[in-house]
Protein backbone atom coordinates (compact mmCIF):
# COMPACT_ATOMS: atom_id res chain seq x y z
CA UNK A 1 0.00 0.00 0.00
CA UNK A 2 1.43 3.35 -0.56
CA UNK A 3 2.83 5.43 2.13
CA UNK A 4 0.92 8.32 1.56
CA UNK A 5 -2.65 6.32 1.49
CA UNK A 6 -1.31 5.02 4.90
CA UNK A 7 -1.04 8.44 6.51
CA UNK A 8 -4.71 9.62 5.18
CA UNK A 9 -6.48 6.51 7.25
CA UNK A 10 -7.23 8.16 10.32
CA UNK A 11 -8.86 11.34 8.56
CA UNK A 12 -11.19 9.58 5.73
CA UNK A 13 -13.20 6.75 5.58
CA UNK A 14 -12.99 5.99 1.69
CA UNK A 15 -9.33 6.26 1.22
CA UNK A 16 -7.06 2.82 1.41
CA UNK A 17 -9.87 1.13 4.10
CA UNK A 18 -11.53 -1.01 1.58
CA UNK A 19 -8.20 -2.09 0.07
CA UNK A 20 -6.68 -2.95 3.33
CA UNK A 21 -10.06 -5.04 4.52
CA UNK A 22 -9.69 -6.69 0.97
CA UNK A 23 -6.44 -8.24 1.36
CA UNK A 24 -7.47 -9.71 4.65
CA UNK A 25 -4.49 -10.42 6.06
CA UNK A 26 -4.50 -13.01 8.46
CA UNK A 27 -4.04 -12.52 12.37
CA UNK A 28 -0.75 -13.95 12.46
CA UNK A 29 0.59 -12.42 9.30
CA UNK A 30 -0.70 -8.89 11.08
CA UNK A 31 0.80 -9.77 14.49
CA UNK A 32 4.47 -10.65 13.03
CA UNK A 33 4.50 -8.92 9.88
CA UNK A 34 3.05 -4.98 11.68
CA UNK A 35 2.72 -5.72 15.50
CA UNK A 36 5.95 -7.02 16.36
CA UNK A 37 8.29 -5.12 14.28
CA UNK A 38 6.52 -2.10 15.19
CA UNK A 39 6.08 -2.65 18.93
CA UNK A 40 9.84 -3.05 19.21
CA UNK A 41 10.40 1.01 18.81
CA UNK A 42 9.24 2.03 22.08
CA UNK A 43 11.26 -0.11 23.97
CA UNK A 44 14.14 -0.15 22.43
CA UNK A 45 13.74 4.03 22.26
CA UNK A 46 12.76 4.17 25.87
CA UNK A 47 15.80 1.79 27.08
CA UNK A 48 17.96 4.07 25.41
CA UNK A 49 16.40 7.16 26.85
CA UNK A 50 16.91 6.14 30.24
CA UNK A 51 20.48 5.02 29.77
CA UNK A 52 21.77 7.60 27.75
CA UNK A 53 20.25 10.70 29.12
CA UNK A 54 17.86 9.78 32.20
CA UNK A 55 18.30 12.44 34.63
CA UNK A 56 18.29 14.63 31.90
CA UNK A 57 15.24 13.83 31.06
CA UNK A 58 13.39 13.95 34.49
CA UNK A 59 14.95 13.59 37.65
CA UNK A 60 15.93 9.97 38.89
CA UNK A 61 14.79 8.54 35.78
CA UNK A 62 18.13 7.18 34.61
CA UNK A 63 18.37 5.06 38.32
CA UNK A 64 15.76 2.39 36.91
CA UNK A 65 15.71 -1.16 35.63
CA UNK A 66 15.46 -0.59 32.12
CA UNK A 67 15.95 -3.91 31.12
CA UNK A 68 13.17 -5.12 32.74
CA UNK A 69 10.92 -2.02 32.21
CA UNK A 70 11.38 -1.99 28.55
CA UNK A 71 11.04 -6.14 28.32
CA UNK A 72 7.25 -5.91 30.65
CA UNK A 73 6.40 -3.09 28.30
CA UNK A 74 7.40 -5.15 25.05
CA UNK A 75 5.58 -8.18 26.18
CA UNK A 76 2.69 -6.14 27.41
CA UNK A 77 2.17 -4.62 24.02
CA UNK A 78 1.62 -7.75 22.29
CA UNK A 79 -0.56 -9.08 24.74
CA UNK A 80 -2.81 -5.45 23.75
CA UNK A 81 -2.56 -6.49 20.40
CA UNK A 82 -4.54 -9.89 21.06
CA UNK A 83 -6.84 -8.46 23.66
CA UNK A 84 -7.73 -4.90 21.89
CA UNK A 85 -9.16 -7.35 18.91
CA UNK A 86 -11.06 -9.26 20.89
CA UNK A 87 -12.17 -6.08 22.65
CA UNK A 88 -12.93 -4.03 19.56
CA UNK A 89 -14.60 -7.20 18.22
CA UNK A 90 -16.97 -7.57 21.39
CA UNK A 91 -17.64 -4.10 21.40
CA UNK A 92 -18.69 -3.12 17.87
CA UNK A 93 -21.26 -6.23 17.66
CA UNK A 94 -22.80 -5.98 21.34
CA UNK A 95 -25.18 -3.37 19.50
CA UNK A 96 -27.33 -4.45 16.54
CA UNK A 97 -26.17 -1.32 14.50
CA UNK A 98 -23.16 -2.67 13.66
CA UNK A 99 -21.35 -5.79 12.91
CA UNK A 100 -17.48 -6.67 12.53
CA UNK A 101 -15.42 -9.95 11.64
CA UNK A 102 -12.31 -10.72 13.40
CA UNK A 103 -10.11 -10.53 10.70
CA UNK A 104 -11.58 -6.90 10.40
CA UNK A 105 -11.06 -6.26 14.42
CA UNK A 106 -7.66 -7.52 14.65
CA UNK A 107 -6.66 -5.41 11.94
CA UNK A 108 -7.95 -2.19 13.70
CA UNK A 109 -5.89 -3.32 16.45
CA UNK A 110 -2.98 -3.44 14.87
CA UNK A 111 -3.68 -0.23 12.61
CA UNK A 112 -4.85 1.54 15.81
CA UNK A 113 -1.60 1.72 18.02
CA UNK A 114 1.07 3.05 14.92
CA UNK A 115 0.85 6.22 15.97
CA UNK A 116 1.86 5.62 19.36
CA UNK A 117 4.28 3.43 18.39
CA UNK A 118 6.10 6.21 15.77
CA UNK A 119 5.87 8.75 18.19
CA UNK A 120 8.27 6.94 20.17
CA UNK A 121 10.86 8.54 18.00
CA UNK A 122 10.80 11.32 20.07
CA UNK A 123 12.33 9.97 22.77
CA UNK A 124 15.19 10.28 20.98
CA UNK A 125 15.26 14.35 22.06
CA UNK A 126 15.44 14.34 26.00
CA UNK A 127 12.70 16.75 26.61
CA UNK A 128 9.69 15.73 28.22
CA UNK A 129 7.42 18.58 27.43
CA UNK A 130 8.38 17.29 23.68
CA UNK A 131 7.54 14.01 24.60
CA UNK A 132 4.05 14.69 26.49
CA UNK A 133 2.96 16.62 23.34
CA UNK A 134 4.32 14.02 20.56
CA UNK A 135 1.90 11.15 22.51
CA UNK A 136 -0.74 13.60 22.87
CA UNK A 137 -0.55 14.30 19.69
CA UNK A 138 -0.42 10.36 18.70
CA UNK A 139 -3.06 9.31 21.18
CA UNK A 140 -5.27 11.88 18.81
CA UNK A 141 -4.74 10.35 15.69
CA UNK A 142 -5.69 6.56 16.82
CA UNK A 143 -8.69 7.94 18.06
CA UNK A 144 -9.42 9.40 14.72
CA UNK A 145 -7.54 5.92 13.41
CA UNK A 146 -10.11 4.21 15.29
CA UNK A 147 -13.35 6.09 14.50
CA UNK A 148 -12.80 6.32 10.70
CA UNK A 149 -11.18 1.96 10.60
CA UNK A 150 -14.77 1.19 12.49
CA UNK A 151 -17.14 3.71 9.91
CA UNK A 152 -15.02 2.19 7.29
CA UNK A 153 -14.70 -1.55 8.11
CA UNK A 154 -18.24 -2.31 9.93
CA UNK A 155 -21.25 -3.24 8.29
CA UNK A 156 -23.62 -0.03 10.02
CA UNK A 157 -27.26 0.15 9.94
CA UNK A 158 -27.31 3.01 12.51
CA UNK A 159 -26.64 6.63 13.05
CA UNK A 160 -22.80 7.38 13.78
CA UNK A 161 -23.55 7.84 17.12
CA UNK A 162 -22.97 4.09 17.50
CA UNK A 163 -19.85 4.28 15.80
CA UNK A 164 -18.42 7.35 17.89
CA UNK A 165 -19.74 5.06 20.59
CA UNK A 166 -17.63 2.13 19.64
CA UNK A 167 -14.83 4.33 19.08
CA UNK A 168 -15.67 5.76 23.00
CA UNK A 169 -15.40 2.98 24.60
CA UNK A 170 -12.56 1.11 22.86
CA UNK A 171 -10.21 3.92 23.09
CA UNK A 172 -11.15 4.48 26.82
CA UNK A 173 -10.17 0.82 27.28
CA UNK A 174 -6.78 1.26 25.14
CA UNK A 175 -6.15 4.29 27.64
CA UNK A 176 -6.77 2.70 30.76
CA UNK A 177 -4.02 -0.09 29.51
CA UNK A 178 -1.65 2.10 28.39
CA UNK A 179 -2.18 3.92 31.72
CA UNK A 180 -1.24 0.80 33.51
CA UNK A 181 1.92 0.01 31.27
CA UNK A 182 2.57 3.95 32.21
CA UNK A 183 2.43 2.90 35.90
CA UNK A 184 4.62 0.18 35.56
CA UNK A 185 7.15 2.35 33.91
CA UNK A 186 7.00 4.74 36.73
CA UNK A 187 6.84 2.09 39.65
CA UNK A 188 10.17 0.43 38.93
Amino acid sequence: MNPITVIKLPFTRRTGWKDLQRRRPSIAKLAFGLVLPMSLIPPVLLYYAGTHYGDAFVAGFGDRQWRFITTILFLSELLTFFVMGWLIHTVVNIADDMTLDYQDAYLLAALAPLPLWSSAIVLLIPSLLLNVFAVLVALGISCSLVYQGLGALCERRGQDMTTMSATYTIMAAGVLAWGLLMAIIWSY
